[in-house]
């Protein structure tokens, strides 16, 4: 699928607001039997606030989980452009980020809220090569830096300051990417990807074409050779499983935002259903490792 500014937005979701192709290197080695996840249950996913992406927020303690749709966009957002919001992630103080695109311009930005409960806007200005989309970010377990995602077929991610915890960070100020993860493996359309700890990512890919990992949709594990930080590291990846893909209309089914619960150990993936079933039978799923 050719890079795109935006992920797809099913039709009916629009109405009822207004209503590269790469290479195909070497597979990637089979998961181990310690990463097998099972699915455990599911709920369904709301078409309009859960069809991007959720996140667990531990901080403050008893906090709901918190979900994005297309419904989630404050008018005021949306009306200066920025139209598509991503997969969230909350940092373990209680900092809240979401990502968000245009449709055009050299720019993408992260509305944080902090845990006082205000909000703020951190814009970063595109580097070379940089696409416009802002997929996802995952924080850090140790707070200070968050990575973000590009939709379409990648062999890097990128690594930012956390905004609004790292110290280093100003709404006033551009937000820099500060370095690159270099993944061994590419990867196509991931849609979340979230820590399980300090060097390891799970991720969910709506890869359409099943040639990168003999798969479509599958849920992807990232480790890392160190912490993310100011300085670029590598990232080996490996394909666990295809994630679940029922409803009661056949069509193109989209893998969404992920969430890892540290808490519990409870791994969560939206999948949305395709056609009229978007509105019926979306869904979160449920996972543990076994």
């Amino acid at each position: 699928m050719p890079l795109r500014a935006r992920r797809r937005c099913p039709a009916v979701l629009t109405g009822l607001v207004a209503l590269a192709t790469a290479a195909v290197l070497s597979a990637a080695p089979p998961a181990s039997a310690t990463d097998t996840w099972t699915e455990v249950g599911s709920d369904r996913a709301d078409p309009l606030t859960e069809s991007q992406g959720l996140t667990s927020v531990e901080l403050p303690v008893g906090s709901a989980n918190r979900y994005t749709g297309i419904g989630t966009i404050p008018a005021g957002v949306r009306g200066r452009g920025w139209n598509h919001v991503g997969d969230p992630d909350a940092s373990y103080d209680g900092h809240y980020i979401e990502p968000y695109q245009r449709d055009a311009g050299s720019t993408k930005m992260f509305r944080v809220q902090a845990p006082d409960g205000t909000w703020s806007e951190y814009v970063h200005t595109l580097g070379a090569g940089e696409a416009l989309n802002n997929s996802w970010v995952a924080v850090s377990p140790g707070g200070q830096w968050m990575l973000a995602g590009e939709y379409g077929t990648m062999n890097r991610l990128l690594v930012f300051p956390t905004p609004g915890v790292n110290p280093a960070t100003s709404p006033s100020a551009d937000l820099p990417q500060a370095a690159t993860v270099h993944l061994d493996h590419a990867v196509r359309d991931v849609q979340g990807c979230d820590f399980a700890d300090a060097t390891t990512l799970l991720c969910s890919s709506d890869d359409p074409a099943g040639t990168l990992f003999g798969i479509t949709k599958p849920l992807l594990r990232i480790d890392l050779s160190a912490e993310p930080g100011g300085t670029d590291v590598t990232g080996h990846v490996t394909a666990l499983r295809q994630l679940p893909l029922r409803s009661a209309c056949s069509g193109t089914f989209e893998a969404e935002g992920i969430d890892y619960d540290r808490r519990t150990g409870t791994l969560r993936v939206i999948v949305v259903s395709p056609g009229f079933c978007v509105l019926t039978d979306s869904k979160t799923y449920r996972f543990t490792r076994s």
